[in-house]
Formats: structure tokens, C-alpha cells, sequence
């Protein structure tokens, strides 16, 4: 491959990035320009997929990091025939396919949505992973890379600890990430902010550590190449790259290296636009063209990539006659439909803790649904998914026969691997930690929501009743931050998460139902720390079965009630006590059970309305704040809940002290009946 010509595609690269952000009046060129180099040759020469069946299973993952470098992606990609010249003159507008930042769109080549740094190299790690996963179940026939490319904020953001230990530890020889090291962020040069060295941190972390001029074609295909040889770590190819590379002002001197580049158009940076295109070999009267011998270069290699992929299918082929149960196997894992089990086999012990049914439900899941993977933040034998973890085994490097990774101290890391799982296809990820620790997650769980991945989230000790740990470890606020999710739609019109809160072991079976047949959203399971009591039913199960519909009624009144009580969780059993105390003084009520006001709020109106019918006095009981249940009563009553953090005791003395008895809830409904 010429290097000359690579280079050229380089120039192409910059001066599309360059006209993007200058017609749009808003984005970032300088880091574009300088990682134009790097993609130039990872397109041309190394990335394996197949442009036309851009779904292909088994082709290389590119994860961009930076989403705000989105203009050396999309010009690249457009060189590689997925963005049309309209496509990149649209940049940032509305409708358009080309946002500010990366949304995931296979069919063009973007793998997936980055914006907040660091998440997208954690993605590909997740997605590393799930390729060793496949491999060691089906063959090394379906071994491929995955690449991703890091910023200077990448490298700075704390997740990137979390993912370069991971990735190190667990030996992802399959991973192989460029660091863009162009020495200048969006508001200052690095220097104002680090002096750490960053190659040692990832040599410290078990990675193959390579250190080149990251705009010499050479040096990125010499280090591609060892990059690619390399089988026991994953590699950091450090390339010092030059910010803005090729801008110059309007009297042609150089105005490279400048922060100003970073984060605005270069005419506004302080550079000249048009003599800038015209340094770099462009027409600055129509910027947006592809020359003639680059487009020439990656229709030969679109071809060759064509052919490359037609030998690998042929071996798969071969293989899927060969093996006919594991080809259907594999088929069903990539599908999107939900895995064949049968729920009404789960036997669970009533009264249990939450978490402790979700532990049964996940024992059965590792034993019959093949493609699960289990991930734990150190909590396994506390969020218990270690139900899962006693019938497999951990990921270890050079062992991914097992499907359990023990992630380590690190919620956000493990979340945005999860996604990365998701993103790869063929696995379907399970992560679990604290409920009050769902806030280190937020950024990643936001991601799962806009990238509508299935991810499954177990989040145990779900309320106050984490007892003596006290207010640092009690949600509090946590259950209606989580439940916004189920009012934001995603592009789709969908809620964009399914959140529920089991109130007994029966009704956990029904919630890990409808969490493994949801396949087109995350689902977050609110789970309790303590035991709870079944709520009554000759055949519980086929009671709990309604919660499908995210609220239903557990016991009703002869007649019309003179309140509805309603809850999610814990708290549904406490209504039953209260209930109770309300009966003897014939007060007539019905109990209903809301594991999910988001899946409740999509039923049909004559459901709702049947359920909780207007002009019916009724009270809402939370472990969390009002806002939980406040827009099911609605003006008809009242919701009792916490407006303070919990306090250190035993969860038996903060239930008498909090209110949270039956006792208060005869009072409290005494209280509203005679207002």
C-alpha cells in the first residue's frame, strides 16, 4: 500500500472533518484532523467486515471514544461508501444521520453511541469479552478484533482504570485501542491537568504497550501488525498526534498544536478555513469531495473486503453442516428473540427475600440459558448472583469457558461492559451491585436507554431496611431517579426502560420473566435485602403473573372499596398488615401491587381505569420519596414516604420508627378517609 496515497486519505479525512464543522458553525476539527492518520490506515488495510452485509457476525468492532471526533468518523465512513457528500454537509442538523456525536448504526459502521468519554473504549472492552465468550463455545473460525480508539479525556475519566484493569487481567489479546495523544484538551494543554505516565499505567495493568509518531503511516502499520501478532495482552498504541493537524491562518502560517481547534470551527478557532483546505490538497470552493484516487483505493478494498468475508462465511458454513445443533445454537444466541424457558418451573421459598428469588431464578438461568453473562461488582454473594455464579465458573485469562465475570470495585466500568456485551450481539448481559450504588452507574444505564440494549441490571438492598450500614448505603432518592426512565421515551416511542420492584418471591420469578422477554430495552430489578412475606393467593404464582401488566390488584373488597391501597416491593406486604386493621372497622380496601408504573401506564386506559378508578380515595406507601406514587394517587389521597435519608438501626426498629407498619397505614388511611 502506497504510503503516499494512504496519506492522502488522511488529507481527505481532514478536510471533510474540517468542512463538516465549518458549514455547520459548530463541532470539533482539531482532533479530527490530527487522529485522521490512525483510521486512514485501520480502514484501508486492517479493519475486517463486510460492506455489503454490514451485520456480519464475525467482522471487527471499530469503538469510537470521543464522540466529539464524530467528523473523522463520518468522513471516513464516507470514503468507505456508508455517507453520502449530503450526509456530511448536514452535520448536526436535524433529522440528519450524522449528529454532533455518534449514534449506533451498524448498517452505516458505527458500532456505538459515545459522547460521555471513556464509555465507548469500556464498550469495547465488553465487547472483547463477548467475543472470547463465543469463541470458546463455537470456535476460533469466529476469532475477530475489536478496535477502539481513546482520547486524552478517555484516558482521564476514571472508568478508563476500571476498563484497562479489566482488560489486562483478563489477557483480551483481541483488544487493541489507539490513544490519540495530541497533548491538548477542549480548554487547556494536558500539561495543566497530568503528569502522570500513561504508558507504565498500562504496562502496570498487563497490556502490550507500543509508543509511535501517530501521523507516520509506517509507524501505525508497524504497530497494527505487532498489535495483531500479539496473543497474551491487550495493546495501547500511543500515538503523539498533532491537534489541528495541517491548519494554517490566513497569511499560511502553521496553526497547528492550537487548543482553540479543539472545540469550535477552525474559522472561528483563529485559522483560515479556506487556506487550511487548500494546505491539505482540497478545492476550498467545494470542499466536499472525495478525490478520485482515494475513492479508487477503498472501492479496491471494499472489494477485497467482500471476498475476504465470502471465504469466512464459506468456513462457517462448513462448519454449521458439520455442526448442525451448535450452527442453530449460535443463531438463536445473535436472533432477538428471547430464550425458550419455562418460569412456571421455578419452585421459590416463600417469605424469601427478593434477592434471594432473584438467586433462584438465576440458578435455573445458568443451567438452561446458554448465553447469559453474569456480572458482579464484588457483590456476588450479597446482590446474590452468585445463584449463577455456583453452577459456572469466572472469567479467567485464557479461560472464558465459564460465564461469570467477577468485575471488581468498579459499577460504572461493569455497566458500560455490559453494554458493550449487548452491542457485540450473541450474550445476554446481567449485572448486579447495591441499589444506592446505581448512581455510579447512571451514565451507562442513560446509554442502555438511548442504544435500547437489553441489559438487565439486579440492584438489591433496595431501601432504608439495609438497616445498619445506614444512609450511605440507603436509597433513598434512587427508585424515582431510576423510574424517570420509565417516563423518557426513546427514539422509538418506547419507555425507555422497564423498572420493577418485586413484592414477593413469586412476583420475582414473574419480574426476571418479563426482564428476560424484554428484548428491546434495559430492565432494572429493584430488589429487597430482607425476607417478605408472600402476599396471599391459592396459587401465587399465577396471581403474580399479572404484574406483567406493571400493576394489578392482589386483594379486593366485596364491592366497591372505600380506598385502594397501592405499593411496589416491601411495601405491599406492610398494606396487607394495615389492611387488615382497616377491616375490622369495616373499612373496605383494595391492595394493589405497582412493580412498575411505566409498564402500567402503557396498558389501555380501561385497564388503568379498572385498576385504580377515579373518584376512589387512595393511598400510596414508598421506602423512597412521595414522587414514587404520587402520580397514581393523584388527587384522590395521599402517599406516605420518606423526605429525609434513613438513619443506622436495625431494619425491624427503622420500620416502627419511619412509620413503615401497619399500624401507620391504618392511621394515615383513618386520616384521609375523615379529611
Amino acid at each position: 500500500m502506497s504510503n503516499n496515497l494512504v496519506s492522502k486519505a488522511a488529507d481527505n479525512i481532514r478536510i471533510l472533518s474540517a468542512a463538516m464543522v465549518e458549514k455547520a458553525k459548530s463541532g470539533h476539527p482539531g482532533g479530527a484532523m490530527g487522529g485522521a492518520d490512525f483510521v486512514s490506515v485501520l480502514y484501508s488495510e486492517f479493519l475486517n467486515y463486510d460492506p455489503s452485509d454490514m451485520g456480519w457476525i464475525n467482522r471487527d468492532r471499530f469503538f469510537l471514544d470521543p464522540g466529539h471526533m464524530s467528523p473523522m468518523l463520518y468522513s471516513t465512513l464516507a470514503l468507505a461508501g456508508k455517507y453520502s457528500m449530503d450526509d456530511l454537509k448536514n452535520f448536526r442538523q436535524w433529522e440528519s444521520v450524522t449528529p454532533g456525536h455518534p449514534e449506533v448504526d451498524v448498517e452505516r459502521g458505527v458500532e456505538n453511541t459515545s459522547g460521555p468519554l471513556g464509555q465507548g473504549h469500556a464498550m469495547a472492552v465488553g465487547a472483547a469479552i463477548a467475543e472470547r465468550f463465543l469463541v470458546e463455545r463455537f470456535g476460533e473460525w469466529m476469532a475477530h478484533k475489536t478496535y477502539t480508539f481513546i482520547s486524552d479525556g478517555g484516558v482521564q475519566e476514571e472508568i478508563s482504570q476500571g476498563a484497562g484493569r479489566i482488560a489486562g487481567f483478563l489477557g483480551l489479546s483481541n483488544l487493541i485501542m489507539f490513544y490519540d495523544s495530541n497533548d491538548i484538551q477542549l480548554s487547556t494543554g494536558t500539561d495543566a491537568v497530568t503528569t502522570e505516565d500513561t504508558a507504565k499505567k498500562y504496562e502496570a495493568w498487563g497490556w502490550n504497550v507500543l509508543t509511535i509518531e501517530g501521523n507516520d503511516v509506517e509507524a501505525i502499520r508497524t504497530a497494527l501488525k505487532a498489535a495483531n501478532s500479539e496473543i497474551e495482552k491487550p495493546t495501547l498504541i500511543i500515538g503523539k498526534t498533532i491537534m489541528g493537524k495541517g491548519a494554517v491562518t490566513a497569511n499560511g502560517d502553521n496553526f497547528e498544536r492550537q487548543c482553540s481547534t479543539h472545540g469550535q470551527p477552525l474559522g472561528a478557532a483563529g485559522a483560515s478555513f479556506e487556506n487550511t483546505i487548500k494546505n491539505l490538497g482540497g478545492s476550498s470552493d467545494e470542499p466536499f469531495e472525495i478525490f478520485s484516487d482515494v475513492k479508487e483505493l477503498f472501492e479496491k478494498r471494499n472489494e477485497e473486503l467482500i471476498k475476504a468475508a465470502a471465504v469466512q462465511k464459506a468456513e462457517q458454513a462448513k462448519w454449521a453442516a458439520e455442526n448442525p445443533e451448535l450452527a442453530s445454537k449460535l443463531e438463536k444466541f445473535f436472533s432477538s428473540e428471547a430464550p425458550e424457558f419455562d418460569f412456571s418451573k421455578i419452585e421459590q421459598k416463600a417469605g424469601a427475600a427478593t434477592r434471594g428469588a432473584s438467586a433462584t431464578v438465576l440458578t435455573a438461568f445458568a443451567e438452561n440459558v446458554e448465553n447469559m453473562v453474569v456480572s458482579s461488582a464484588d457483590l456476588s454473594n450479597s446482590d446474590k448472583t452468585d445463584g449463577f455464579l455456583k453452577k459456572t465458573t469466572a472469567f479467567q485469562k485464557g479461560d472464558f469457558s465459564g460465564a461469570f465475570l467477577q468485575a471488581g470495585v468498579c459499577e460504572l466500568t461493569m455497566a458500560c461492559l455490559m453494554n458493550g456485551m449487548a452491542l457485540h450481539g450473541g450474550v445476554i448481559p446481567v449485572c448486579g451491585t447495591f441499589f444506592v450504588f446505581s448512581d455510579y452507574m447512571k451514565p451507562a444505564i442513560r446509554l442502555s436507554a438511548l442504544m435500547q440494549l437489553p441489559v438487565k441490571y439486579v440492584w438489591t438492598h433496595d431501601a432504608f431496611r439495609v438497616g445498619e450500614d445506614g444512609p450511605t448505603h440507603q436509597p433513598v432518592e434512587q427508585e424515582a431517579q431510576i423510574r424517570l426512565m420509565e417516563k423518557l421515551k426513546n427514539h422509538h416511542g418506547q419507555n425507555s426502560m422497564l423498572v420493577i420492584r418485586p413484592a414477593d418471591s413469586e412476583e420475582t420469578t414473574v419480574a426476571w420473566k418479563m426482564a428476560l422477554e424484554n428484548t428491546s430495552t434495559p430492565t432494572g430489578l429493584i430488589l429487597s435485602r430482607q425476607n417478605i412475606a408472600n402476599l396471599p393467593a391459592e396459587d401465587r404464582y399465577a396471581e403474580a403473573l399479572k404484574a406483567e401488566k406493571g400493576a394489578y390488584i392482589v386483594t379486593d373488597s366485596v364491592g366497591t372499596p372505600d380506598v385502594i391501597l397501592l405499593a411496589s416491593g416491601s411495601e405491599v406486604s406492610t398494606l396487607i398488615a394495615g389492611a387488615e386493621l382497616l377491616s375490622k372497622e369495616g373499612i373496605k380496601s383494595r391492595i394493589v401491587s405497582v412493580p412498575s408504573e411505566g409498564l402500567f401506564r402503557s396498558q389501555p386506559a380501561e385497564y388503568q381505569n379498572e385498576v385504580l378508578p377515579a373518584g376512589v380515595k387512595k393511598f400510596g406507601l414508598t421506602a423512597g420519596l412521595p414522587v414514587n406514587l404520587e402520580g397514581l394517587v393523584g388527587a384522590d389521597g395521599k402517599v406516605f414516604g420518606l423526605d429525609s435519608f434513613g438513619f443506622s438501626a436495625p431494619y425491624t426498629v427503622l420500620d416502627e420508627k419511619l412509620g413503615f407498619t401497619g399500624e401507620n397505614v391504618y392511621n394515615q388511611v383513618k386520616e384521609l378517609l375523615q379529611a
